[in-house]
């Protein structure tokens, strides 16, 4: 189990490092914007593990804390009306405890300062001050549609300040390959750029349709 963590914490923090806009033009697929960072500097990127939750009701949140392995990172559907606090304090304490490493939520969620103060990484789509149910039902495991996106459990997300993006097992590795290539051609191009090349000369721009270039 050590092992398996510090080989998941390795790659955390490769992805972490190559971060989300580089990720999702490798071959990572974005999720919708409107699922951003609650407090700035928020970073995260662990497996999924994925979370559906019905109208007004977190009770398979509760379930996932519970559940979840360590380092995953918790990928919740919610169904309908997203205008309730479906997480806050309480649980971002709890999966703290239980090594869950952050929160991508479609819907809403509240004490927004305290989780900043907490440093719990929440990309949600806004907050909400009413409080969720605790009936059920709901699930968790499986596969979900998150911010327009398809997320299995086991799938990485990577989210940071430009957004989150998610990479199926499959792709990882030829993922981070291609985004290792891309950084590096980056990096290259920054050297020219600051040398006075421009980037209509870097990129093989046409510009002939522009008025007055």
């Amino acid at each position: 189990m050590t092992k398996h963590l510090s080989a998941n914490s390795a790659l955390s923090d490769t992805l972490l490092g190559l971060g989300s806009a580089t990720l999702g033009e490798s071959g990572g697929q974005g999720l919708n914007t409107r699922i951003h960072a609650m407090w700035p500097g928020a970073r995260c990127a662990g497996p999924a593990f994925t979370v559906r939750c019905p109208v007004g009701d977190n009770l398979a949140l509760h379930a996932a804390v519970a559940r979840a392995p360590r380092g995953s990172v918790l990928a919740v559907t919610v169904a309908g009306d997203v205008s309730r606090g479906y997480w806050g304090e309480v649980l971002a304490t709890a999966a703290q405890a239980a090594g869950i490493v952050a929160l991508v939520i479609d819907g809403t969620v509240r004490d927004l300062d305290r989780l900043a103060a907490m440093e719990f990484p929440v990309f949600a789509r806004g907050h909400s001050l009413p409080g969720a149910s605790k009936s059920g039902p709901g699930e968790i495991g499986g596969t979900v549609a998150l911010g327009d996106a398809t997320v299995r459990a086991g799938d990485w997300l990577v989210a940071d300040t430009d957004g989150v993006v998610v990479i199926s097992q499959e792709a990882l590795d030829d993922v981070i390959t291609a985004a290792r290539a891309r950084e590096a051609k980056e990096l290259g191009m920054f050297d020219r750029l600051k040398a006075g090349a421009t980037t209509v000369e870097l990129l093989g721009l046409d510009i002939s349709s522009i008025r007055g270039a």
